[in-house]
């Protein structure tokens, strides 16, 4: 039996595979630094144009092509607003049902032959949809993007923990600041919150220099977005090598820097913050 390929579908439906994998590497907030509400505008606003297009375009299968593209456009508007906005249970099933009900009276209205948009009203319609595409990268690019801001301590109080190993170090857990994060726009923005990274300086009772410093995070999931003119804080913790020879509390300056090469007089906890890289040798 010989498998008949028609060459021109093939091409057709491999370029609808890349054109949802474009979709879903956009949406990857890797690229662009858009804002999600911008990014799921944009999405929403493509699924539209293809789908003009789709009832405009009456040459061979370039219409199914259209009413494709636009299907995956829309499938995807939907999972990221999902993913990113976090609806509710119920806010995500009428989400989904208004969606299907939506392709439902759209394929019914195409059968039907109901929709007629002439080709000069569907170029104005995309080149509208263009347009206000540009003016919203536009905006959004002017606006600006999250600033972070790290405020320390000036010390913390450490001491082994009453049980401990009888030599070596153990490590004890401090809050030594806070990251504060602002988005004083009016469009939802990804949260990346800063590498922290940290060394201890200034005594020898310890083997190791390297401090480890982390986010706490009141429901224990760390978050990915901020809302817009929200201001958003997070606890900055430590987890600090303590000698257990130690028998009295001992103060550790907290200071902001990258140099761990420099002696200090008394013991000091060096925090960077993003990609200041700390000096070790």
């Amino acid at each position: 039996m010989k498998l008949q390929i028609d060459s021109g579908k093939l091409l057709y439906a491999l370029g609808v595979l890349f054109a949802a994998a474009a979709f879903l590497y956009f949406v990857r907030d890797v690229v662009f630094g858009l804002s999600i509400t911008v990014k799921a505008v944009l999405l929403f606003l493509a699924f539209v144009a293809f789908f003009v297009a789709g009832v405009t375009v009456e040459r061979d299968v370039l219409d199914v092509v259209a009413f494709a593209l636009s299907g995956v456009a829309y499938v995807v508007f939907v999972g990221y607003v999902v993913i990113r906005y976090g609806p509710s249970e119920t806010g995500t099933f009428l989400l989904l049902a208004i969606s299907a009900a939506l392709f439902v009276a759209l394929g019914y209205l195409l059968r039907q032959q109901t929709i007629d948009v002439p080709r000069r009203t569907a170029t104005g319609v995309v080149v509208a949809l263009l347009l206000v595409s540009t003016v919203l990268v536009g905006v959004d690019a002017l606006g600006g993007d999250v600033t972070y801001d790290l405020q320390t301590e000036e010390s913390a109080t450490v001491s082994p923990p009453t049980r401990a190993p009888d030599s070596g170090y153990v490590n004890v857990d401090r809050s030594i600041g806070t990251m504060t994060a602002t988005n004083s726009f009016v469009f939802t923005r990804a949260l990346s919150l800063p590498t922290l990274d940290g060394c201890l300086v200034g005594t020898d009772t310890v083997p190791r220099d390297d401090v480890w410093l982390s986010y706490e995070f009141p429901d224990y999931t760390r978050p990915d977005t901020i809302g817009g003119g929200t201001t958003r804080e997070f606890s900055v913790r430590a987890s600090i090598p303590v000698s257990v020879n130690q028998t009295e509390p001992a103060t550790v300056v907290i200071e902001r820097g990258t140099d761990c090469t420099v002696d200090r007089s008394s013991p000091t906890l060096i925090v960077s913050v993003g990609e200041e890289d700390l000096r070790r040798d």
